[in-house]
């Protein structure tokens, strides 16, 4: 197959198109920083360290590395879920973080994957500097001397500050530094369990000096630019911790609605406290008001009830705390319940039978609450028959009870319970129970029906459709009436609603727009606290919800080219009934095949023997039972998978003109041969910024291979704009789906030319040429598809890296070649421009370096020639090595002096390969440059047992590695060894 498969026109662009071949790898990745970093270091195990100031901006870039496009993802750890990003990771190749925080710190992972191999991953640690203004606590402490009428007053000053990287503490006595030993009563150090975290000056036997203004100076070296910072603590013999008081009550009891107000003030301390409210609510009510010592609750509510505590400090000894308790008046939640007689096991409540009415009600404060019973609206006493007993509160808070022994027809009536607050001011809650005679039938003797649940027949099982509204029901009976509670008979299902429990009052629980998933069994049960206290009833009732099948795939693209074979599966995974089903197979509405659904299988088939042009289109599969159908789709189509644009192509942009720049566009095809060949492709730019685009087809000779590498080079793009690429195959059947990218325009690293690197990696060369004054070409090669069968002991193995997969420029040196012909590669010139107008007085120094590989037993001699422009080549070479050097790469560097626009060449060689290289040199401007290698062959005829034909194949090697350009040529003073 032909390499170059089309040249076209395209906005006066010159597009050529090259294909290779296996191109897909598995991601590579490495980080790279562009943010505001103070430093950037590798530590031990390759560990890499990036260190940043608080609040500057964190920027950094995952560059990856495989094809397809690995997808990217950045992750952290050591840090809280609220600080990774938003609660999510970040799917680009950039993490930015703006205003970093030191709680942002931490390890930073990107990982690649493309399906290929194992996913690539890299990390690098965030260090966050910062630090805090300094905080002095001071403590003393008062002993008494034994045997002596003296004391003894020892005052400790500790100064703290946050910081990272760890802070060093300096003392200061008005403007006399400290240190230890520089004075009798002063001693600085460090506490052994907290090393690093603090500095503590300690006077001893305060004297009059040590009364003065001491500075804590906390420094962390001015690393990331972080000055110093400091505070002054005035000591004087005044100098105490502080003492508060409260003038208030505790605790302070009130209704709700009012305004409280607590006074807290300082009654000692030097420096003058400042007072701080706190609260055990987490925060103080957010209407509050602070004013002073002052705390204001306006409109306070039950909620605001607790405890409010004022704070002092001045950082002298311990913090005063003074608290209160507010509490809120409430009377809530009110219930009642009648329990038969406790000394039978019966649940009715029959006459001359004990009977229990309780009442239960919530209070603040508890202590307060009081209960009063009525009986038809008249206040009612304990006696014999009525007894009135308030239960324990450590048992049942807030319970009253009234027990009517011996129950008789008088008895019947409306009993009240009433709860209300001593000294009033909150609505009492009342509680009414109605016993009656007319809901007793006179033949049993009792008022008062123990409720019974009941399933209506013909209820259960309950047959419904997906969708349809139902209703499930319970009857209930049972004087008073218990309310019914539903639930799921699997306690850990949820009902309908997402509730664990719904209430019913007439026993009917309605369920709108059923689902399969509500299949099961419904439990109904009487209420716990209906007012009757006796066991639960409770009845079951089961749904059963039939649902049409459910199938896969519900949607599925099938891509075929023309007269193959299709085939079509419709599974089905569950359905209710799972009996009688039947299927349809359809193209857009005609039926094609119909039948029962065999028993024994959970699938259907159908198949397209040869697929012909009114054979694409969409397909369906209705599989059908009492509920409904479910449905396959099939989009059966000769429509070409998308290209994948290739991102690692080595220095895709080059500079060939001034106001223009070229591009070299790659790409593979996604699963070439699922469809028709594909037979061109069309090519559409545009201008980004503008809606214009221009479009062309790119014919393609021959099948597209998996894997396959093809190449177009785009020239006369206009500097420094970007443009949309959009590219898109096809086939007989049309066209397929498109791929975009973005080409980028970057201005060159070194824009004025002081130096410059090439590479022989890409097909340009570097803008290299060959000389047609020489006698036989470079060959652009790589050694992994060197024929090893005729030049079995001559050059390299592979690059300097070991890699057989990169290009390199050599000669063959066989037969027809003769002893004396020469090979030239010519790049352009170095342009030497003077500071001096009138011309260059003192010549500048450029350094050539380069890689070689010289082996073999007659290698001859490798020469290097420097050319200026307007003169012939000097006659002795500015380098020059000769003989057998081992089968590996060296290192070459020469000194050269140009006073005009020059060019290095060309080389002389017997058998030998020269590689240029690209030395580890920091960046600077590039000149133009003509450079140019070359070969001589000074013998030809050599015989060998291991080589059938006379004369031996002999090369000169030239070779970049991937991230580097290997020929460089720079303007230091010297070569740098």
């Amino acid at each position: 197959m032909d390499l170059i498969i089309c040249v076209v026109g395209l906005l006066a662009l010159i597009v050529e198109g090259i294909r290779c071949q296996g191109v897909y790898a598995p991601p590579t990745v490495r980080i790279i920083h562009s943010g505001h970093a103070c430093n950037v270091e590798e530590e031990r195990h390759t560990e890499r360290v990036y260190t940043i100031r608080e609040g500057e901006t964190l920027e950094l870039t995952c560059l990856v590395t495989g094809h397809p496009r690995p997808q990217i993802r950045w992750t952290k750890t050591a840090g809280s879920v609220s600080d990774r990003f938003q609660d999510s990771s970040v799917f680009n190749e950039t993490l930015h973080i703006a205003k970093i925080l030191r709680t942002q710190g931490g390890r930073y992972y990107c990982k690649a994957e493309n399906g290929l191999g194992s996913p690539a991953i890299k990390s690098i640690r965030v260090d966050v500097y910062y630090l805090d203004d300094p905080v002095v606590t001071v403590h003393q402490s008062i002993g008494e001397a034994k045997e002596q009428f003296y004391y003894e007053r020892t005052v400790f000053l500790r100064c703290v500050a946050n910081s990272n990287p760890p802070v060093r503490y300096s003392w200061h006595r008005g403007r006399e530094i400290l240190t230890q030993g520089s004075d009798k009563g002063v001693e600085i150090y460090e506490p052994f369990f907290t090393q690093g975290e603090t500095k503590i000056l300690k006077l001893k036997n305060l004297r009059p000096q040590d009364y003065a203004n001491y500075s804590c100076i906390a420094s962390v070296r001015n690393v990331c630019g972080i000055p110093d910072r400091s505070v002054i603590f005035r000591l004087t013999n005044k100098t105490a911790s502080p003492s508060i008081k409260l003038l208030v009550e505790d605790p302070i009891v009130v209704n709700p609605g009012q305004t409280v107000s607590l006074v807290c003030i300082t009654t000692g301390g030097e420096p003058p406290p400042l007072l701080t409210w706190v609260s055990t609510n987490d925060s103080l009510p957010q209407r509050s008001v602070v004013k002073g010592g002052t705390l204001t609750l306006p409109a306070i509510t039950s909620d605001e009830a607790g405890v409010y505590s004022c704070v002092a400090s001045n950082n002298v000894g311990n913090p005063a705390k003074k608290s209160t308790t507010i509490v809120v008046r409430a009377l809530k939640k009110g219930r009642f319940w009648i329990t038969p007689d406790p000394y039978h096991n019966d649940d009715n409540i029959q006459i001359g039978r004990e009977v229990k009415i309780s009442c239960q009600v919530e209070a603040t404060p508890p202590e307060e609450l009081t209960f009063s019973w009525l009986k038809n609206g008249r206040a009612l006493r304990s006696s014999e028959r009525m007894v009135i007993t308030q239960t324990d509160p450590d048992i049942s808070p807030g319970t009253t009870n009234l027990d009517i022994i011996d129950l008789k027809f008088t008895d019947f009536g409306t009993y009240t319970c009433v709860a209300a607050l001593k000294g009033g001011g909150i609505p009492e809650i009342s509680i009414d129970v109605n016993i009656s005679s007319t809901t007793v039938p006179p033949l049993f003797f009792s008022f008062l029906v123990p409720p019974s649940l009941t399933v209506p027949r013909g209820k259960s099982p309950l047959v419904a459709r997906e969708g349809d509204t139902v209703e499930l029901e319970c009857l209930v009976s049972g004087k008073p009436k218990p309310i019914i509670l539903w639930s799921r008979s699997d306690k850990e299902v949820p009902m309908p609603d997402g509730n664990m429990q719904m209430e019913s009052y007439d026993g009917v629980l309605r369920i709108v727009n059923v689902s399969r998933e509500m299949t099961g069994s419904y439990r109904c049960q009487t209420s716990q606290y209906n007012g009757f206290n006796v066991k639960p009833r409770e009845a079951v009732v089961e749904l059963i919800v039939q649902y049409p099948p459910t199938v896969e795939p519900v949607y599925m693209e099938k891509r075929q080219g023309l007269g193959r074979p299709v085939v079509m599966t419709c599974k089905v995974l569950r359905a209710h009934p799972s009996r009688v089903l039947r299927f349809e197979w359809l193209l857009s509405n005609r039926l094609l095949h119909a039948g029962a659904f065999d028993a024994q299988r959970d699938e259907t088939e159908y198949t397209i023997r040869s697929l012909n042009r009114d054979g694409w289109g969409e397909y369906t599969c209705n599989v059908i039972n009492e509920a409904g159908a479910g449905k396959c789709t099939f989009q059966v189509t000769g429509k070409a998978y998308p290209p994948e644009f290739y991102y690692d192509t080595y220095n895709p942009l080059w500079q060939n003109r001034p106001r223009v720049y070229g591009f070299k566009l790659q790409w593979t095809q996604m699963n070439p041969g699922a469809v028709d060949r594909i037979v061109a492709y069309r090519l559409g730019i545009r201008q980004m910024g503008l809606q214009r685009w221009w479009e062309q087809e790119i014919p393609v000779d021959g099948q597209i291979n998996k894997g396959e590498l093809m190449t177009h080079n785009l020239t006369e793009l206009i500097k420094p704009e970007s443009y949309e690429v959009r590219l898109t195959p096809i086939t007989r059947f049309g066209e397929g789906d498109s791929t975009i990218r973005i080409v980028t325009y970057s201005a060159p690293i070194n824009p004025h030319l002081r130096e410059f690197h090439c590479s022989f990696e890409e097909e340009p060369i570097c803008m290299f040429t060959q000389d047609k004054n020489d006698d036989f070409d470079w060959t652009r090669h790589s050694a992994a598809t060197r024929d090893t069968k005729y030049t079995p002991n001559t050059g390299p193995s592979g690059d300097r890296s070991g890699s057989k997969q990169g290009f390199y420029m050599y000669i063959e040196t066989s037969r027809p070649r003769k002893e004396g012909d020469q090979a030239r590669l010519v790049s352009p010139f170095f342009n030497v421009a003077p500071k001096n107008p009138y011309g260059i007085t003192n010549p500048p120094a450029y350094c050539f370096g380069f890689f070689y590989h010289m082996y073999g037993k007659h290698i001859g001699t490798l020469n290097a020639f420097l050319k200026q422009k307007g003169q012939s080549a000097s006659e002795a070479p500015v380098w020059s090595l000769s003989g057998n050097q081992g089968n590996h790469w060296k290192q070459a560097k020469v000194s050269v002096h140009p006073t005009s626009s020059f060019q290095v060449g060309p080389t002389r060689l017997h058998q030998s390969s020269a590689r240029p290289r690209c030395p580890d040199w920091p960046p600077s401007s590039a000149l133009s440059v003509l450079v140019s290698i070359g070969c001589r062959i000074l013998m030809h005829r050599f015989t060998s047992p291991d080589i059938k034909q006379k004369g031996v194949h002999r090369r000169c090697w030239a070779r970049r590695e991937q991230y580097h350009s290997w020929l460089a040529i720079r303007r230091p003073n010297v070569c740098e060894e």
